[in-house]
């Protein structure tokens, strides 16, 4: 055997004890995040002989959806206005000449509960006879179900999704407003049912408990306005209305007259839901309002600088958070047009095939919804 072929066997060798798998690592591994929200995720490389390849895919091995974007070297996953079916796994692959390696990614959306019950009220039964209300919640996380009645707990069947008030034989003692509560950490949601006993003193002789109501159950405001809501409740003695938000004070710029609740110069902030507390000395009630307050984009440009060859592709990511739906539009700064073969997606990335030493320069993109619009830019620097 010759020293070239020696050499060579050494060489080779020595490669393939040096070369190493790609280890990589995800940040965060988990997110929670509410509807319509943003959320990225990135995978760093740890270690491994490069070049390493980076690429996001579901682990169901479904397509990535339209609002799920890739950074321009993948290693950054962002899902833009998320929605219910962007939760699940999302994995990591990293490939290089010697192997690859996975790790996972997990996505929760969260949203306020939902709240239906079986039957519908105002329910009428005679007296004597059997009672069963089915109250079904939806939610995530999933929420806790509990039915009251005068502002007492009552005693139920529940399963994972489920409660039920069941009463073997009504009595006139039963009339009145029962009420099923669904809570999670996103918000409250109640249903109020009317149970008429026939055939005995009925309900007119039951405690007149408040009856809380809302005029709106959702609100949606823009970021600087002015947003009212209002609450009206029933019971004797006529019940006390007060306002509160859940999980946080009210804005220090409100005011609550007649059961009207006045915030003024809301923010994002601002956004939750808002109880409206109804009071008397035979119980209380509450009616729920969810506010949401739009705002103006804020964009980034993923990459914000970059250099490349003569002939490399320039992929340039446009992001922005702020209230859906959003329009891009990039331009070069200080030039009257972008480059021969430029192409805008209108999801907000810039392309171009081949990049030319004249494609240097400052790149705009505008984000635009119906609040307003804001910009950011990119630097192109191409050199040979």
């Amino acid at each position: 055997m010759d020293s070239s072929t020696t050499a060579l066997l050494f060489c080779s060798l020595l490669w393939t004890v040096c070369a190493q798998a790609p280890v990589v690592s995800v940040e965060p591994r988990s997110a929670g995040v509410r509807l319509g929200e943003s959320v990225s995720f990135r995978c760093r490389v740890v270690s491994g002989s490069q070049p390493v390849r980076l690429e996001w895919k579901r682990t169901n091995n479904h397509p990535l959806a339209d609002n799920v974007k890739i950074g321009p070297d993948g290693s950054v996953l962002t899902v833009a206005n998320t929605g219910n079916g962007n939760q699940g796994q999302y994995r990591c692959v990293a490939t290089n000449s010697v192997g690859r390696s996975t790790m996972m990614a997990s996505l929760t959306i969260k949203h306020s509960p939902k709240v239906r019950v079986t039957p519908a009220g105002p329910l009428r039964v005679r007296l004597g006879e059997p009672v069963a209300l089915e109250c079904h919640a939806t939610g995530r996380p999933r929420p806790s179900i509990t039915w009251q009645r005068h502002g007492t707990q009552l005693v139920t069947t529940k399963t994972e999704d489920t409660s039920t008030l069941k009463v073997a034989a009504v009595s006139s003692e039963d009339a009145g407003v029962y009420v099923c509560q669904a809570q999670n950490t996103e918000g409250v949601a109640e249903v109020k049912v009317e149970v008429i006993v026939e055939g005995g003193q009925g309900a007119a002789n039951a405690p007149k408990a408040p009856m809380a109501t809302v005029s709106m159950a959702e609100v949606t405001a823009v970021e600087g306005h002015t947003v009212t809501m209002q609450c009206q409740a029933t019971g004797s003695p006529l019940p006390v209305v007060s306002w509160s938000k859940l999980r946080a004070p009210l804005p220090w710029q409100h005011t609550v007259v007649g059961g009207v609740l006045t915030l003024t110069s809301v923010g994002r902030q601002d956004s939750g839901q808002y109880i409206c507390n109804a009071t008397n000395t035979h119980g209380y009630s509450q009616a729920y309002t969810q506010l949401e307050v739009d705002s103006p984009p804020y964009t980034t440009s993923l990459p914000d600088q970059v250099r490349l060859r003569p002939g490399d592709t320039l992929r340039l990511q446009c992001l922005a958070h702020g209230s859906h739906p959003i329009t891009f539009h990039w331009t070069r700064v200080g030039r009257a047009g972008m480059p021969a073969g430029a192409e805008t997606i209108k999801d907000g990335q810039l392309l171009i095939g081949q990049v030319k030493l004249n494609d240097s320069g400052t790149y705009k993109c505008v984000a635009t919804n119906h609040v307003g619009s804001s910009e950011a830019l990119a630097k192109v620097t191409v050199k040979a």
